[in-house]
């Protein structure tokens, strides 16, 4: 049975250590030339709002997106090794995307607030790209909420892997913005607590299946497995 599985990227793959915050100052530096007052605010957001919201709080006008999306992957580029030293792959996520890579029919990639090539930075400091069909995700650059990338994530994979447009689509992520995100696009959700929402705050926001991480691959499956058989 077909199914089209799109992880979450920051606190559900990876711990990123502070790095991705860090990125987001320096593009915001390198475009006013100062720093900001204060950490970006994120949790599940895409790099869109959370640049737009790093100048409107500081007052400045929001610079056009080409020039925030080059000053993004810039500040990403230069910081993969450093990433790669604070942060880590969390756990069972190794053997969960390579499992999920192997099953016949599923096409296993992303749905990211993270813009495309920090998004492969990310990944790549953990050896987790080549795990993932990175062409089919979606990202930051895509859209400003994170329930319309659902939409792009779907035309990529129609368009790019021949994928039927009725094929059950789940989100893997761990923020109710994750959970929102599918369930008004009539996706599936599966929720892990491995970021700053506990259990409960992910089952008040709609999940109906949630895990603590993915270091249990044999009961990830068999959730997934569920999803692609209704």
């Amino acid at each position: 049975m077909e199914l089209f599985v799109l992880w979450d990227i920051d606190h559900t793959l990876i711990e990123n250590a502070g790095v991705s915050k860090e990125i987001y100052a320096a593009a915001f530096a390198a475009l006013s030339g100062r720093e900001p007052a204060g950490p970006a605010r994120t949790e599940g957001r895409t790099d869109r709002l959370i640049m737009s919201d790093m100048f409107i709080r500081e007052e400045l006008p929001v610079p056009d997106w080409h020039f925030v999306e080059t000053a993004l992957a810039r500040a990403g580029e230069v910081r993969l090794d450093e990433l790669s030293r604070r942060g880590t792959a969390l756990p069972g996520v190794h053997e969960a995307l390579k499992a999920a890579s192997t099953q016949s029919g599923w096409t296993s990639s992303v749905l990211t607030g993270n813009i495309a090539a920090n998004a492969r930075v990310k990944l790549a400091a953990f050896g987790l790209d080549s795990l993932l069909d990175l062409s089919v995700g979606a990202y930051g650059a895509d859209a400003e909420l994170r329930p319309d990338l659902v939409a792009v994530a779907r035309e990529r994979v129609l368009r790019l892997r021949g994928v039927s447009a009725d094929v059950p689509t789940v989100l893997v992520g761990d923020t109710p913005r994750d959970v929102e995100a599918a369930l008004t696009t009539g996706s599936r959700i599966l929720a892990v607590a491995s970021g700053i929402h506990a259990p409960q705050e992910l089952t008040a926001a709609g999940a109906a299946e949630v895990l603590p991480d993915l270091s249990d691959t044999k009961r990830l499956l068999g959730i997934l497995g569920s999803f692609a058989g209704r």
